[in-house]
């Protein structure tokens, strides 16, 4: 039966990429089918002429299933800004019942049914900032995973103020009658105060699993590794995959 989740954070800049990439080369090395999905995406370069992402491109390769890069990215906007404001600037036109369609002809043939039927073992669709943050003037990215009814894995940047970050966009998720199925402590901060008692208390009072507690990198010495993505190598050892499959 595939398993399908929702990637949200506490935040923009908070590690959703790099935690959706651990988590997804963690099940191909349990020899599981992956695939990451990300279908909106802010801040894009032209590539082979086309605009690309570098989250969505860290998603496809730590992916074992294969996507043409639309499939995986079929909303790619150039400006690094909000993605409801770099649509309009774009001119193109955001909406759930889009976004949704594209992520059930790119991976999921049933995704409303109990016994979900998709093309991998485990699909990671990665949202954009935190739950609220708008795709248009009504609807928001948390609207996708309502649509789909995907339960949600919440990425917490573990820095000053991460508690009631945390704590709030738990219960949101919740209001939105939909599963937190985990979470994952991603310490993006070096200069962080009382990191392991925030953690303790993240542990007692959010009701799911933890998945795993990444320790903050040095980007500067990974991004100089000859290896694309190494950041998604480094996380992974610290990531537990198996309460998601």
């Amino acid at each position: 039966m595939a398993k399908y989740y929702f990637i949200t954070g506490t935040d923009t800049e908070i590690g959703k990429t790099t935690i959706a990439a651990a988590l997804l080369k963690c099940a191909g090395e349990q020899g599981k089918t992956s695939l990451g999905l990300k279908p909106v995406a802010a801040g894009c370069e032209m590539q082979e002429g086309m605009l690309k992402n570098e989250d969505a491109l860290q998603l496809m390769s730590a992916s074992t299933v294969t996507l043409d890069y639309q499939q995986v990215n079929p909303f790619a906007l150039e400006a690094a800004i909000a993605p409801h404001i770099a649509a309009e600037q774009a001119n193109v036109t955001l909406s759930v019942e889009k976004i949704a369609s594209s992520i059930r002809d790119a991976a999921m043939i049933n995704c409303e049914s109990e016994h979900a039927v998709s093309i991998a073992d485990l699909v990671l669709v990665e949202g954009a900032g935190g739950w609220l943050v708008p795709l248009n003037k009504t609807e928001f990215f948390c609207d996708i995973a309502t649509n789909l009814q995907m339960p949600v894995v919440l990425v917490v940047g573990i820095r000053l103020g991460c508690i009631n970050h945390a704590m709030l966009t738990v219960q949101a998720i919740a209001a939105s009658g939909l599963t937190l199925a985990g979470w994952v402590a991603n310490c993006v901060d070096p200069n962080a105060d009382v990191v392991e008692d925030n953690i303790d208390f993240l542990k007692r009072s959010i009701n799911a699993p933890c998945l795993g507690v990444v320790p903050h990198f040095d980007q500067r010495e990974i991004k100089n590794s000859q290896l694309p993505f190494a950041i998604t190598d480094e996380a992974s050892p610290h990531l537990d995959v198996e309460p998601l499959l």
